[in-house]
């Protein structure tokens, strides 16, 4: 019997929820409803994983997790980011598993953004 089948949603607290869920849907176009969230349902692969907590993955937020989010184009919405008066790190990574960049939302959580190589 199959138990964990995928990642069923992202809970994180926020000390202004509004002004963060606000955040989000104009920089990150995350389509947040009345109830507070939004739903994805775009298909693939979502990763899971628990690191050592005195690792620097996540710097340089202090956070306990980071998410990372499916873009189409990790360019241009970097470029749009910084226009926006984003925190964008200047660092990004393109390797086998696609492109990596990266933001840092107002209560300093590190974002991860990721475009998938073509074809996945």
């Amino acid at each position: 019997m199959k138990r964990v089948t995928g990642i069923g949603g992202i809970f994180f607290h926020a000390k202004d929820p509004a002004a963060l869920r606000g955040w989000y849907q104009q920089h990150l176009g995350v389509d947040v409803q009345p109830w507070g969230g939004a739903a994805f349902t775009e298909s693939g692969t979502t990763a899971w994983s628990i690191s050592q907590a005195d690792g620097d993955h996540f710097a340089p937020s202090t956070s306990s997790f980071m998410i990372n989010y499916r873009v189409h184009d990790l360019t241009g919405l970097l470029q749009a980011l910084r226009d926006e008066g984003c925190h964008v790190l200047e660092k990004t990574e393109d390797g086998d598993y696609g492109k990596f960049g990266w933001v840092i939302d107002p209560e300093g959580n590190k974002v991860e953004l990721w475009q998938p190589p073509p074809g996945q």
